[in-house]
């Protein structure tokens, strides 16, 4: 692996086995087009069907495109095919193909609901440049929600960041940030660049990397405890965007708000991917709006 790649997370896409699909089904889809990544995932009839994640390039409708032919490649799908389509994320209002708009907060509860079931009643979404605490009911609609969108501190840039400074590959960094015998004290300051600059101080005092992962994971759940705790923390917890598959971050954050999250699937051997939220949320909300179009 080369120093321009520790920071990237894996590209995949997946097909549900034994899932089959005709013309007369309702095809929908959400594509969530993040500031980092951009994640498409089309449902049958309301169930999972396919999905994609890749990097978000530097063009929003082009990003939107690449992710969905990516989740539909090797289905025998066409976008022309899908009934409904949803853009949401960071780059929502240029998803070319869609046929509306929902905000990514709405679509981060509604796919939580999905892949956990009703007793989800906190949603953290942990996305590339800000985070967002939700309070959602039993159906997945959204109650009230609190984001720090200032700026990537905390946030799966920041930790990017992180990993390419230490040269350790972003999806390992959360297990090694574990492998210290007690806690340091959270770094002092989460904005990026200044946690960066203080790292740097860090490693040349003779701190290992494994410390100062565990410093800034801790400052960095904190963070986010205290928004949960803002909005209203209620059974049951889960977190969604890239940062869910950081288990550092997840055991610090239980630990601040004294509550265990529920299981992540197990997206590596057939669960859903708690990254993929926000675009099957909108593929969901893309299947109501299809069918209440008909009836009108």
């Amino acid at each position: 692996m080369t120093a321009t790649e520790f920071w990237r997370w894996q590209e995949y896409h997946r097909i549900v086995p034994g899932k089959k699909w005709t013309s007369k089904d309702i095809i929908t889809a959400g594509v969530d087009v993040g500031s980092v990544g951009s994640k498409a995932a089309v449902t049958v009839n309301g169930d999972v069907y396919c999905w994609g994640i890749m990097r978000t390039g530097s063009n929003s409708p082009e990003s939107a495109k690449k992710a969905l032919d990516y989740a539909l490649e090797g289905t025998d799908l066409k976008v022309s095919d899908l009934k409904y389509v949803v853009g949401t994320g960071y780059g929502r209002v240029n998803v070319p193909m869609a046929n509306k708009a929902i905000t990514e907060i709405a679509c981060h509860a509604k796919g939580a609901n999905y892949i956990w079931g009703p007793t989800v009643h906190t949603v953290l979404d942990v996305g590339g440049q800000d985070i967002k605490a939700i309070r959602c009911d039993d159906t997945g609609r959204v109650l009230s929600f609190l984001m720090n969108d200032k700026c990537a501190a905390g946030t799966g840039r920041g930790m990017e960041v992180f990993a390419d400074l230490l040269k350790i590959p972003i999806e390992q960094i959360g297990e090694i940030s574990l492998q210290v015998d007690e806690e340091p004290p959270p770094v002092s300051c989460t904005c990026v660049a200044f946690a960066k600059t203080e790292a740097i101080g860090l490693l040349r005092k003779g701190w290992s990397k494994e410390k100062v992962l565990a410093a800034y994971t801790r400052a960095m759940a904190m963070r986010m405890a205290n928004l949960i705790n803002r909005v209203g923390l209620e059974k049951e917890l889960v977190i969604t965007g890239g940062q869910s598959k950081n288990i550092g971050v997840v055991r610090r954050i239980e630990t601040a708000v004294g509550m265990k999250c529920l299981p992540m699937p197990n997206w590596q051997n057939g669960g859903l991917d708690p990254m993929i939220a926000g675009a099957l949320g909108a593929a969901l909300f893309g299947k109501a709006l299809y069918e209440k179009a008909q009836k009108g």
